[in-house]
């Protein structure tokens, strides 16, 4: 039976005390990552932060989000891929074929933030300079997914020369016609889930069939938009620009580890699927800090991931150019293609 005395105001009042000074100490400790951060920023070069541990140490710590998109630029010394003018003369070109997709997925993919819906809005005006300057790019939602996201947090000049830095970096090939990274990164994870938890990946891959690529596509192209909640997913892109594709695996690693229960439950590919690509909430650590730990935590060798990446893209080429010099005689060969404006 509970009693129903009138509580002590004594205890109220102490109760109040403790979360306000939670708050003060949460805010202290913000500006003291700011001040860090600040220091840190102009003493190393945007194109030796990716090789700096004490960026790594600031990373693990947090990224404060007043400073966020600036990290953001120096981790991938976009700065230096800036061109004046040449945003503002690519706008100009002719619009390109995805012109209106573009705008109904921004619609669609940030229904709650109406000033990226415009037709002349930035989301459309960065993926319409972008896919003029890089016209051998296939369009999709994901680019929508990345753009919105950056946009959100930067300047649209800005967040365009962040896009680009990223797409040459780590995405391009996920948006080629050639399907040969897709393929590569999916039989890794495939393999990861196999060592991780041999029972899931027999659930997944053998009972369910689920193609390899249906699971990594949707995550690794969009860079978890739409899977992850918002703080969880900005310190995932604070660790991922500074460490490469490598950690996309352990995120995704993580969010299956996170609905595990769900998937050796599923009746269906459907269903894995969607709780693989919008895991329920309720499924993930609190905190994005815990979440980036569980990350961390996934058994994976990182150099391992890029020297097989390397390698298998390689087989998968020759393999593919085999099979096309002995249907036609000729060949394959993927050429990467940039129009800029003429100055």
């Amino acid at each position: 039976m509970h009693s129903s005395a009138p509580r002590s105001p004594l205890a109220t009042n102490e109760q109040a005390s403790g979360a306000a000074t939670d708050i003060q100490a949460a805010a202290d400790a913000h500006r003291q990552r700011e001040v860090r951060w600040m220091a840190l920023l102009p003493a190393i070069s945007p194109s030796q932060a990716r090789k700096n541990k004490k960026v790594k140490r600031l990373l693990q710590d947090g990224v404060p989000s007043s400073l966020r998109y600036l990290v953001w630029c120096h981790l991938t010394d976009s700065k230096a891929r800036a061109l004046p003018g040449v945003y503002t003369k690519l706008g100009k070109r002719p619009h390109v074929p995805a012109f209106t997709e573009i705008g109904k997925d921004a619609i669609r993919c940030f229904p709650d933030q109406p000033q990226l819906h415009n037709t002349n809005g930035p989301i459309v005006s960065l993926l319409q300079a972008y896919l003029s300057m890089v016209p051998d790019i296939q369009y999709s939602s994901a680019l929508t997914s990345i753009a919105g996201h950056l946009l959100l947090l930067a300047p649209e000049e800005d967040a365009f020369w962040i896009f680009a830095s990223v797409m040459d970096a780590h995405l391009r090939s996920y948006f080629s016609a050639s399907t040969i990274q897709i393929e590569v990164d999916a039989a890794l994870l495939s393999k990861a889930v196999e060592f991780n938890d041999p029972a899931l990946h027999k659930k997944l891959y053998v009972s369910l069939q689920m193609a390899p690529a249906s699971i990594t596509r949707p995550w690794f192209s969009s860079l978890f938009v739409g899977t992850l909640p918002v703080d969880h997913l900005h310190r995932i892109w604070d660790i991922f620009l500074y460490e490469g594709m490598p950690f996309l695996f352990r995120v995704g690693l993580a969010v299956i580890h996170c609905v595990r229960h769900l998937l050796l439950q599923a009746t269906s590919d459907e269903s894995a699927l969607e709780n693989l690509t919008h895991p329920p909430v309720a499924c993930l650590p609190s905190s994005a800090d815990d979440f980036l730990s569980l990350c961390f935590s996934m058994k994976l060798k990182d150099d391992d991931v890029r020297k097989q990446r390397v390698k298998m893209e390689a087989q998968v080429k020759r393999q593919t150019q085999a099979r096309t010099h002995a249907m036609n005689g000729i060949p394959s060969r993927q050429t990467k293609s940039i129009s800029l404006p003429r100055s």
